[in-house]
């Protein structure tokens, strides 16, 4: 009997405790009037350690632009993925987000053990999985995604910026800002705007109700 409850136990640790390959896995762009919601996930190298890894939030422009390029350097494996502003619209924010993070994971050159997400959901994965709020503040292959996220979003942005500069996305990113607000009320609302926010839906119906 004593044997059998053992291996019951040890079973159980097991379950949380698998052994291998571990990739942590964030978003960024959530809450933005505009673009799409990016998700990356990484699996670190421990032979080879990043230092200064933390909140991508936390992190200035420049320090971030260099964890991410040594990121895609040393770590075992990353992978990049988003969901569309057409995804968004039609899913909602929070389903297009997970979606973006499935995405993410099933991009991963080799397969994780297990995988560690940013916050208090998880998308639907064929792996174990655990979700960790501020993960990307306390896990080090979430920080990391975290960052590869945040880049390649503004990057996104910014080459938005180049084609449509009177909405200045390269200072507010798609947030939804007073300078951002009052270049929607002038210019309208472009295609990479999400018309299921708020903001976004009340500038098209003003619009739309203009004789």
């Amino acid at each position: 009997m004593r044997s059998k409850k053992f291996f019951k136990a040890e079973q159980a640790s097991l379950v949380w405790d698998v052994p291998g390959l571990v990739a942590g896995v964030d978003e960024a762009g959530r809450g933005p009037l505009a673009g799409p919601v990016v998700a990356a996930a990484v699996i670190l190298d421990e032979r080879k350690p990043i230092r200064g890894l933390a909140d991508s939030k936390q992190l200035t422009a420049k320090r971030r632009e260099k964890l991410y390029d040594e990121i895609r350097a040393k770590a075992l494996c990353c992978s990049i993925a988003m969901a569309s502003v057409e995804e968004i619209d039609r899913l909602n924010i929070l389903q297009a987000t997970m979606l973006a993070m499935q995405r993410a994971v099933q991009g991963l050159r080799l397969k994780p053990n297990k995988v560690l997400v940013d916050g208090n959901r998880l998308p639907a994965l064929d792996v174990l999985a655990e979700a960790i709020v501020s993960g990307d503040a306390l896990v080090p292959a979430i920080s990391a995604a975290s960052i590869l996220a945040k880049v390649t979003r503004d990057r996104l942005l910014e080459e938005l910026h180049l084609q449509h500069p009177e909405y200045g996305f390269d200072r507010h990113k798609g947030y939804g800002t007073v300078v951002h607000l009052q270049a929607l009320q002038t210019h309208g609302a472009l295609p990479e705007h999400r018309r299921s926010f708020a903001p976004v839906a009340r500038v098209l119906a003003t619009t739309q109700a203009k004789p």
